[in-house]
């Protein structure tokens, strides 16, 4: 009985099936369309752009060193000369972008990030504190909202105001920092190390595009001088191990960009802002007149035309009162060093800190039809740049070794748009010193420092899935 049930069921949907397609082939004699054209319309409706937008990228990579990785290399070069290589395997960063547009000008804008693969510390060895082991908190752990907006659209993009967790784009490298905008297999080193990156903090932004000019003004809270070093100057300096970031102080961050000729793009950034006291301990009237003011201007540019792409970065950075609040810093760290959990560096730091840098690259598959139409590319690049955490200042001799120069070549080959695979030779030198015709037997020979070549492959995506 079921049986015959089931049947008699599955002949009647195939008899109204039947009907339906020939209903669905029936021409309405008013508008000339069919049914199923009325389907189909409805179907391209379905693939209209969602408001809702997730997107990402990411890199995994693999380097080997071909120097020490002893914390102590930079103090006696001579004993680390020939240590053995040593590899790595990382995931730099793996990011996830959520937005949704509410409509009326109204959208939101979310950047989840993991570091390293990290589940929120990483314990360190700390080369400016005696190779102390330290387990460190970096951005409140490693594991970061590294953006968080609501953004009000007005006049058609040409003014918007956005609040939230922003993205500081001072340099070349916060503003594009995907994978796809630059060659190398990691972040531009220079800009990496003097300045965070990528700089993220809350803050208000006014920003929006007039004809062939993009702008944009912030206001965030200040840096903290506590957290500056003088192997990286002001990199950690927005970074906070509490659940929120202290604002005692304030400061101001500008960008332009112009796009008037085709195929270049120039940009102007700036910053600054007071980073003394912007923590919750109280330094006292002796330092009554200090602000650690920081001031840092950079200018950038991209050329991307003639199946060449170059860019190139130079990026400045003043900071005040540093020999005060380097003593400061030593005398914290003098008092706090055998506290448990103590969060900052405690480091001497430079006045004055520069990077620049300059890159270019060919894709030689436009010159082979076949890869062209595919849009297939093969970059072959060259990059050099320089940098100096302790540009100027009074420890500036003691700490020579961060006059850092780096010269790579390496290959980008992208089989899709969203997929980039990376190789590289990295060369790591610095300046030699000035030893006047002495013999490295002679107790007055300034030893240099050991090169440091490497070579890196990495994987990356960047794309929208939806």
């Amino acid at each position: 009985m079921k049986a015959i049930i089931l049947t008699a069921l599955l002949a009647t949907s195939a008899i109204f099936a039947t009907a339906q397609e020939a209903e669905d082939r029936k021409v309405d004699a008013t508008t000339g369309a069919t049914r199923q054209a009325e389907r189909g319309e409805r179907k391209e409706e379905r693939k209209a752009p969602s408001r809702l937008h997730i997107g990402g990228y990411g890199e995994a990579v693999m380097t080997y060193n071909f120097y020490s990785q002893s914390f102590n290399r930079y103090k006696k070069p001579e004993n680390y000369a020939d240590d053995k290589n040593h590899g790595r395997f990382d995931l730099p960063h793996i990011c996830l972008n959520i937005g949704y547009d509410f409509g009326k000008g109204w959208s939101m804008g979310s950047e989840i990030e993991f570091e390293h693969g990290g589940n929120g510390t990483a314990v360190e060895i700390e080369a400016e504190e005696a190779g102390e082991y330290e387990a460190e908190v970096e951005k409140g752990g490693e594991v970061n909202i590294e953006q968080f907006w609501i953004n009000k659209e007005f006049w058609g993009g040409k003014f918007n105001i956005k609040a939230g967790e922003i993205i500081v784009p001072v340099g070349y490298s916060n503003a594009r920092h995907e994978p796809n905008q630059f060659f190398t297999v990691y972040r531009p080193e220079g800009e990496a190390t003097i300045m965070p990156n990528t700089w993220h903090q809350v803050g208000l932004s006014l920003w929006g595009r007039l004809k062939d000019w993009r702008y944009e003004a912030q206001f965030l809270s200040g840096l903290n001088s506590e957290s500056f070093t003088a192997e990286n100057f002001v990199h950690y300096g927005a970074t906070s191990p509490y659940e929120f970031k202290v604002a005692n102080n304030f400061a101001g961050a500008v960008r332009i960009d112009n796009y008037s000729v085709e195929g270049l793009r120039i940009g102007l950034s700036g910053y600054y802002g007071y980073t003394f006291r912007n923590t919750l301990r109280t330094p006292g009237t002796k330092y009554e007149d200090v602000t650690g003011a920081l001031g840092i201007v950079a200018l950038d540019f991209t050329l991307d035309r003639w199946n060449w792409i170059v860019r190139g970065n130079i990026d400045y950075a003043h900071f005040s009162d540093a020999d005060e609040i380097s003593a400061y810093n030593q005398a914290n760290w003098t008092h706090h060093k055998y506290q448990d959990g103590n969060p900052h560096h405690y480091s001497n730091i430079g006045s004055n800190a520069l990077a620049y840098a300059i890159e270019a690259g060919y894709n030689v598959f436009s010159q082979i039809p076949k890869m062209k139409k595919g849009n297939e590319k093969l970059i072959v690049f060259g990059r050099f740049e320089h940098y100096n955490t302790m540009a100027s200042g009074t420890y500036a001799s003691m700490y020579k070794y961060t006059k850092k120069y780096r010269c790579v070549a390496g290959l980008n080959y992208s089989p899709l748009k969203q997929v980039t695979i990376k190789g590289e030779y990295s060369y790591r030198f610095f300046e030699k010193p000035n030893n006047n015709g002495l013999t490295s037997d002679s107790p007055m020979y300034i030893q240099p420092y050991n090169n440091e070549p490497s070579i890196s492959l990495g994987v990356t995506y960047t794309g929208w899935f939806l």
